[in-house]
């Protein structure tokens, strides 16, 4: 996410960082980059004149701290700013009404606001605890109505039957109606997308909102159209009173210039942020967290979050605990963690919040597939249960058993069985005194020349997970 833009602002910053003191020259030079590096991701004028002018302004009246070298304290500004640019801190959903809460989506075709629908339902399902009901009232899309209720069954919450033949006000009446019938908490109205931004739709649209009157108006949009994006939900919000935005394809946009550039042009903040094409890739959207990721410091409080969702407990305590007996780490427990791991979204989404991994090699880069986590694991179903807990047994014959079995060959079940042993000698090291400082230093050993950062150890390098072919 933003890669290219956190490419360019992390080397630019990097150059300062070590300067012993700050001038009116390198300060000049530094911003001249940063200012391209904007210009390139596809930023809105506005906001770059904004914040080079906020940025320069701070810096050359920079009192530094003693615990801060003055490039440190320059990086402090450029992430200050750029929060503040995105909105300072996170806005969240009001629902604080009468129920049901009506929350409206708005948005261009293809923007990606029905997948949006279903992927808020599911958040609010799961982590408010909300009784949530969708419509869809988009009557020139059959497919639209179709694929709202196929989402709607997969991610659990109710779907309310529409069709093309009827009018969008109806379809939300009537969804409404039922929704307080059956004390649902929540509405959410998928409303039509057009290609572009024209005055029928916005008719349409502004009376639909005048009928049902919703808490939220939030318009999604997708982050790979730039600055297009903040230019469009600036026409949106000139018809509706938006209460916010979603920005889509996050993980596909390697510039972030709408993601930088919406709050500032249309006065509304970004509420959450779609980074994949499962159901729970809807993140809230915090500045701090993205300013943090984009200067290539990581996200390690979004990490923690997903961890604690995500994550297994009771499996991860009954690990500990067979650990720290001593009875082993067997291949069993591999393929469970490499289940968890996928389940977080695999290795490029924890890269992606971990500080410093944007100073790892292209080449260690682009061996992070997460397709080698259903390979491993189909190795690990290949085997027998005996095997698993005995991974001595597997030699020649087995080995070639195996590799038949899962679809691959003997060099990839060496490959994991090198992987493996690598976890259970960390595994072992934890269970014994200072066990996860050992764990640490055992991992920074594993990573590959030029790695930069300790602790991702054993992904990349000839026998690591990401390593040769």
């Amino acid at each position: 996410m933003f890669e290219s833009l956190s490419d360019r602002l992390s080397q630019t910053l990097k150059n300062i960082t070590g300067k012993g003191r700050l001038s009116e020259d390198n300060i000049k030079e530094t911003l001249r980059e940063v200012r391209m590096a904007l210009l390139e991701a596809d930023v809105a004028l506005p906001v770059i004149k904004s914040f080079i002018a906020n940025v320069k302004e701070k810096s050359l009246g920079l009192e530094v701290s003693k615990s801060l070298n003055p490039g440190q304290a320059f990086l402090k500004i450029v992430n200050e700013e750029m929060v503040s640019a995105m909105g300072e801190a996170n806005e969240s959903l009001n629902l604080a009404t009468q129920k049901p809460a009506i929350l409206m989506m708005a948005g261009l075709q293809g923007a990606g606001k029905t997948t949006s629908v279903a992927k808020l339902s599911k958040y609010l399902k799961e982590r408010e605890k909300k009784k949530v009901l969708v419509v869809s009232a988009d009557v020139y899309r059959p497919a639209a109505i179709k694929q709202l209720e196929t989402l709607a069954t997969e991610v659990g919450v109710e779907f309310f039957p529409s069709n093309i033949e009827q009018k969008p006000i109806d379809i939300a009446n009537a969804a409404i109606e039922h929704a307080k019938l059956q004390f649902f908490d929540v509405v959410i109205l998928d409303t039509a997308g057009r290609l572009h931004v024209d005055n029928d739709m916005m008719d349409e649209i502004k009376d639909l909102h005048k009928a049902i009157n919703p808490i939220e108006t939030l318009f999604v949009v997708d982050a790979m159209t730039g600055q297009d994006a903040a230019n469009t939900a600036k026409a949106f919000n000139e018809a509706l009173p938006l209460s916010g935005v979603i920005l889509t394809k996050a993980d596909g946009d390697a510039r972030g210039g709408a993601a930088l550039s919406i709050r500032h042009i249309t006065g509304k903040p970004i509420k959450f942020i779609g980074v994949g094409e499962k159901t729970d890739a809807l993140e809230p959207f915090h500045p701090d967290r993205i300013a943090s990721r984009i200067l290539g410091m990581g996200d390690m409080l979004s990490l923690i979050e997903e961890v604690e969702r995500k994550v297994d407990k009771d499996k991860a305590i009954k690990l500990a605990k067979k650990v720290q007996k001593g009875k082993g780490f067997d291949l069993e427990d591999f393929r469970d963690q490499l289940a968890q791991m996928r389940n977080m979204g695999g290795m490029a989404s924890l890269m992606d919040k971990l500080p410093g991994m944007g100073n790892l090699p292209d080449n260690v880069k682009d061996k992070v597939d997460n397709k080698q986590f259903v390979q491993m694991e189909a190795i690990i179903n290949s085997m027998t249960p005996k095997e698993r807990a005995f991974p001595d047994l597997i030699k020649g014959s087995r080995k070639k058993r195996i590799a038949a079995g899962s679809g691959t060959q003997v060099q990839d079940i060496n490959r994991l069985l090198k992987q493996f042993m690598q976890m259970q000698k960390m595994m072992k090291k934890m269970s014994g005194k200072g066990g996860m400082m050992k764990m640490m230093r055992g991992m920074k050993g594993m990573m590959p020349p030029g790695g930069g950062m300790g602790g991702m150890g054993g992904m990349g390098g000839p026998g690591g997970m990401f390593g040769r072919k």
